[in-house]
């Protein structure tokens, strides 16, 4: 197999070494998902990755699926990507630095401030070491579940702090860069209070939402729609991994979550007597804080623009979503996102599509016209 990091017969570069930043060797350490992604993710650039991993199966598994070869003597890489388990990501950067002593490393663990501090306190050389966090990731684990395409259009943090020059962090931001993702430069401090708002507090909501089905009884869990499903999608993680991330993010998730309990206590309060005076309210409050935080949050290019959704009904076989999407596109109105669903007890399809509200009414018009079935739209 000719490795795509070679030049053209004519001496000119191949497309690989245009379009990358990074040079490599990249030596990866810890083939789970993100370390067998990223290793993907470059070899398909050209790059020349070295996998490593305390697991030899792990290894021997991600290198059978094409994410980097297994470690030889005199490597050099320029830079180092530890994706280990949080608990074990200091330790193991640490000794990197040592056996790496001209290699910038970062890692891809989800908490930026703990690793940092006792790398410091261990005295190892962090002008080499610069944190960093993809915000991307599966509901599965392991190389298998691993796809180059992962970091796409997803944010990237790079957590720059003042031991590492600028122009030796760089590597870590070509390599988010190179893989797709959108640089984020933040502080360790500022990215873990970010993080346990945006997704530590909602991996634990949504855990504690989906244990309230346990004991659900199954008319009742027949009856689940897309509110639900939302809502405890990302309940199905790994509880291993997440005792290690919320462990370690702890002093930042406590405040979110009592903030949240105290607004809980809030409604209970005007549960237990809905006519009295003031539960109305409460109840109204808390449903119009819900709207403007997710008015908050940015959609497609960034952007916090509203749009309208409109939800078609497709029948339960072969062809009918694509051929509901070239009809989209063939009215030249762009989707902005989309859902699919099943109807429960139903051989078809839900699809709610948004686009932007001035392309509502035409777009409902114009599948109707062609004999496609609207449940519902709003804006």
């Amino acid at each position: 197999m000719t490795d795509a990091s070679t030049t053209a017969t004519d001496g000119e570069p191949s497309r690989a070494d245009i379009d990358r930043r990074v040079r490599g060797p990249v030596r990866i350490v810890g083939t789970g998902l993100l370390g067998a992604s990223i290793g993907l993710a470059l070899r398909d650039k050209g790059v020349e990755v070295v996998l490593d991993d305390v697991s030899p199966a792990a290894l021997a598994l991600a290198v059978d699926y094409g994410a980097g070869r297994p470690p030889a003597a005199g490597d050099e890489p320029e830079l180092i990507v530890v994706a280990v388990p949080p608990d074990v990501t200091a330790t193991v950067v640490e000794r990197e630095l040592r056996a790496h002593p001209n290699a910038v490393v970062t890692d891809v663990a989800s908490v930026k401030s703990g690793p940092l501090d006792r790398l410091r306190a261990a005295g190892a050389d962090v002008s080499r070491y610069i944190g960093s966090h993809p915000m991307a990731g599966r509901e599965r684990s392991g190389p298998t579940a691993a796809r180059a395409d992962l970091f796409i259009g997803r944010p990237w943090v790079i957590a720059g702090h003042d031991d590492i020059s600028h122009q030796r962090a760089a590597v870590v931001e070509h390599l988010a860069l190179d893989l797709g993702a959108t640089v984020v430069p933040m502080d360790p401090e500022s990215h873990d209070r970010a993080v346990a708002v945006v997704s530590h507090a909602p991996q634990l909501v949504a855990t504690l939402m989906a244990s309230r089905l346990r004991d659900a009884p199954g008319e009742a869990l027949g009856l689940a729609g897309g509110g639900v499903r939302d809502v405890t999608r990302i309940a199905a993680s790994d509880p291993g991994l997440w005792v290690q991330i919320i462990g370690a993010n702890a002093e930042h998730i406590r405040p979110v979550l009592a903030d949240l309990r105290d607004e809980l206590d809030r409604v209970l309060t005007a549960l237990a007597d809905p006519a009295a005076a003031g539960s109305p309210r409460a109840i109204a409050e808390t449903m119009a804080s819900g709207n403007r935080g997710v008015e908050r949050l940015p959609g497609k290019h960034g952007s916090t623009a509203r749009f309208a959704q409109v939800v078609v009904l497709i029948d339960d076989r072969p062809g009918q979503f694509a051929e509901l999407l070239t009809t989209i596109g063939e009215l030249g109105i762009n989707l902005e996102d989309l859902r699919l669903e099943h109807s429960p007890g139903a051989q078809i399809g839900i699809v709610e599509v948004s686009v932007v509200p001035e392309h509502e009414q035409r777009l409902v018009e114009e599948l109707e016209g062609r004999g496609w079935r609207i449940a519902a739209a709003w804006a």
